[in-house]
């Protein structure tokens, strides 16, 4: 039930920042809503030509085929999708 509490929480944190810029928002936590968000989610994803990413700054710029830009703001995505640079010693 934790987990829950935890989606709950997160979604509401997430519509009542919108709601203080007086936009509004919707959600999806499950059944075919959400279903649908994620298929939406994986096209667009998809259309991904270039990724750059900035772990210093916690950001993320998706390139799409059309040239258009996205950027996403993150603590953890800039250093999932940055591939580890293996340092070996050369002495």
């Amino acid at each position: 039930m934790d987990d829950k509490r935890s989606i709950d929480e997160a979604v509401e944190h997430a519509l009542g920042l919108e709601e203080e810029l007086e936009v509004s928002g919707t959600a999806a936590t499950g059944g075919e809503s959400l279903a649908y968000a994620k298929a939406a989610l994986l096209k667009w994803v998809d259309s991904v030509v270039g990724v750059a990413s900035a772990p210093g700054s916690g950001r993320v710029t998706l390139i799409h085929a059309n040239g258009s830009r996205s950027q996403i703001a993150s603590p953890e995505l800039p250093y999932q999708v940055t591939i580890p640079i293996n340092f070996k010693d050369k002495s």
